[in-house]
């Protein structure tokens, strides 16, 4: 049998990558993992922990407003930028950090140097060294899309945002996805006068029709300015600093900021997959089948840069069941149907299963129980914004095939919810169960 430098070698030290090293270094492989920026990848460093802080951050602007009506003298309160800022990058430090000692302990050899693909077998890293594995793993995520316009040079996107030296007085958000409508959610708490510009007229497709335009309603009523069916054709840097943007059926805007949040595309560019003939589709994404194996029988590719579910814990799971599979002896695969998946707008949402669109796609007629409430808190703080809990079931035997929400905290209350709809309940089985009063989560067992 032929010999190589490792048994695995991981392309990426992100929440997939790591996990699939770690993994298989407990089932007694020899592995490294090479990462050309830090080590937890797009989540830890710059994408989904970084901005649930800013949202945790930005939520207090709302909650110090309330507790006025709560009995709280809280004075004139007043927001600073940098401390929230350096807080957060310090705790993502402090993560990547953990995630380091994480793979020391169990004895994965870390390279901090860019990898690329020299062969079935073989990895080139920047320093010139070649190495050679009996299993590649790529595992480099996704990055954010750019348009291709004049002056696109002048905007910034999620990777850069965290890094302000000044939350800007207005910004220009470019995009109708999770991540447009949440940093439209942030900055728009912390004073800044926010336009999101979406080149269709439909924001956050793919969720629950009803629950998206109730988060357009409720973002329209606080002052956060929707541009529908807008594309960019320029953006032009003025004298003073302030951006000119120009766009498609509007008039030109002035901004002091643009953020892109036009999407994510696979990481692949550069990585030398032709030298393996590891085959990408029309998205640069890397073509995997079930058990996440490329078009090489030796290559394997989890993760974003699949472009299959661009989520991090499913990122985590394929990196867990490549591993198991590989080096564990278990035949393991992930299951992608029911995946739970959130918003973390202002307020968020989150949802599971088919919408009432997909359902009914699917067959024919369905039966539809929402709650529309306003939470206690919002009512005793004289907030007007109203949560929307929406479960989808087949009319035959009940059982349910989508739950989408919207309101304080849907996130949290939906991660159990969603195990009820993955185990395939019933209504039945929500009404039947005691209610939690008063709790918002109570809805759930009420649903007319």
């Amino acid at each position: 049998m032929a010999s190589y430098d490792y048994d695995l070698f991981v392309i990426g030290a992100g929440s997939g990558g790591v996990r699939a090293a770690r993994v298989s270094a407990a089932h007694g492989a020899k592995v490294a993992v090479a990462e050309e920026y830090r080590v937890g990848g797009t989540c830890v460093i710059r994408g989904c922990v970084p901005k649930k802080l800013l949202v945790y951050g930005a939520h207090f602007a709302e909650d110090l407003m309330d507790a006025r009506k709560f009995g709280w003298d809280v004075g004139a309160a007043t927001f600073d930028w940098p401390t929230l800022r350096d807080n957060v990058l310090a705790e993502v430090d402090r993560i990547n950090g953990a995630y380091t000692n994480t793979l020391e302990s169990h004895k994965v050899e870390i390279i901090l140097e860019r990898a690329t693909v020299a062969g079935p077998h073989e990895v080139r890293l920047a320093s010139g060294r070649k190495v050679t594995a009996a299993t590649i793993l790529i595992a480099t995520g996704a990055w954010p899309v750019v348009p291709d316009l004049p002056g696109a040079e002048h905007g910034i996107t999620s990777n850069e945002v965290f890094h302000l030296d000044t939350v800007p007085e207005r910004i220009l958000i470019a995009g109708g996805g999770y991540i447009a409508n949440e940093f439209a959610g942030i900055f728009h708490e912390f004073s800044c006068k926010v336009t999101l510009a979406n080149r269709s007229d439909v924001i956050l497709r793919g969720y629950d029709e009803q629950i998206r335009d109730r988060l357009l309603q409720i973002s329209t009523a606080k002052g956060i300015a929707y541009r529908f069916n807008a594309r960019f054709t320029g953006i032009e840097k003025q004298a003073d600093g302030t951006l000119r943007v120009g766009m498609t059926n509007h008039d030109p805007i002035e901004v002091d900021a643009v953020l892109f949040a036009t999407g994510r595309r696979p990481n692949t560019d550069g990585l030398g997959l032709d030298s393996a003939g590891v085959e990408t589709d029309e998205k640069s994404a890397i073509k995997v089948d079930a058990d996440n194996r490329s078009t090489c029988p030796s290559i394997f590719a989890v993760g974003d840069v699949t472009d299959r579910v661009q989520l991090t814990p499913v990122a985590i799971r394929e990196g867990q069941a490549f591993a198991d599979r590989q080096f564990g002896g278990k035949p393991a695969q992930v299951d992608y149907d029911n995946i739970p998946s959130a918003v973390f707008s202002h307020p968020p949402i989150a949802g599971v299963g088919l919408t009432e669109g997909q359902a009914k796609e699917k067959y024919g007629a369905v039966k539809v129980y929402t709650s529309d409430f306003r939470p206690m808190k919002n009512v005793l703080a004289g907030r007007n914004e109203r949560a929307l809990y929406k479960m989808i079931c087949v009319p035959e035997t009940g059982r349910i095939v989508g739950l989408h929400m919207i309101g304080p905290d849907a996130p949290e209350l939906l991660q159990i919810a969603a195990v009820a709809v993955r185990a395939g309940l019933t209504k039945a089985a929500f009404d039947d169960t005691v209610a939690l009063h008063p709790t918002m989560a109570e809805e759930l067992v009420l649903l007319r």
